[in-house]
Parts: C-alpha cells; sequence; structure tokens
C-alpha cells in the first residue's frame, strides 16, 4: 500500500501515473506490501482467465518474486507506477518501494520494471513460456 499522498494523472510516459502531491524526501518508505490488501493470485486462477479480467491481471499485475506460483496486485494507485530507465523509487525489494532522491510535489513516481522480471520487462500476457 502507499504510505505517501498521491494522486492520479495523465502520464507523459503511458496513460495514467502516480504523482506526489507532496515533498518526498530521499530514503522515504513509499509503498509495502501489505497482504490484508494486496493480493497474490496463484498463477493457474491468474491463467484461467479470460477477457477484460485476464486483460487487466496482464496490466496491472507482476511476479511475485518470492514465490513464482504467484502474481501480485497491487490494492491502490501503486499499480498505475510507470517504468523509467532512471527511477525516482527502488523497487529492488519485492515488499518495500524507497525514494532514491527528493521528489518533488507534482513529480511523478517512476521504478523501473526490470526488478520485476528475470528475464527483461514484459506485460505479463506479453511473457512466453
Amino acid at each position: 500500500m502507499l504510505l505517501v499522498d498521491t494522486y492520479l494523472d495523465k502520464s507523459s510516459i503511458q496513460g495514467i501515473g502516480v504523482f506526489a502531491r507532496h515533498r518526498i524526501p530521499k530514503g522515504t518508505l513509499i509503498w509495502k506490501l501489505d497482504p490484508r490488501f494486496d493480493r497474490r493470485i496463484p498463477v493457474d486462477t491468474y491463467e484461467s482467465q479470460t477477457g477484460p479480467v485476464k486483460s487487466y491481471l496482464d496490466r496491472y499485475s507482476y511476479p511475485d518474486r518470492h514465490d513464482p506460483s504467484y502474481i501480485v496486485f497491487e490494492a491502490d494507485d501503486a499499480r498505475y507506477m510507470n517504468h523509467d530507465d532512471d527511477p525516482n523509487c527502488d523497487v529492488s525489494s519485492p515488499e518495500e518501494t524507497y525514494a532514491l532522491r527528493d521528489i518533488a510535489p507534482g513529480e511523478e513516481l517512476t521504478c523501473n520494471y526490470n526488478h520485476f522480471f528475470e528475464s527483461g520487462f514484459d506485460f505479463l500476457g506479453d511473457r512466453h513460456p
């Protein structure tokens, strides 16, 4: 769950993005996996989906880095965080995200999606076994 005050807005990177409502100092814990809200979905459940549900999970979920038999679906707006090769958020930990530098009010929060995939980033639905 996001632990800082944010809002969604149009992103210059892709579609919708997550933006800081207030200044976020470097090192601030921005997001933490909260199993009360964030969902770990078994891969077989994910793979059995079709249509809009499957498309949504393809776009907004990622492999669980602790257990490859699950995917993670974030319950809050963190799922709208966009990729950047030079991100301002560190997602190298599977369960926490920190600010890599000071983030200004109105600045988009970004992360490097390559941390979620062993062989480089692809949307889940674009991956082939």
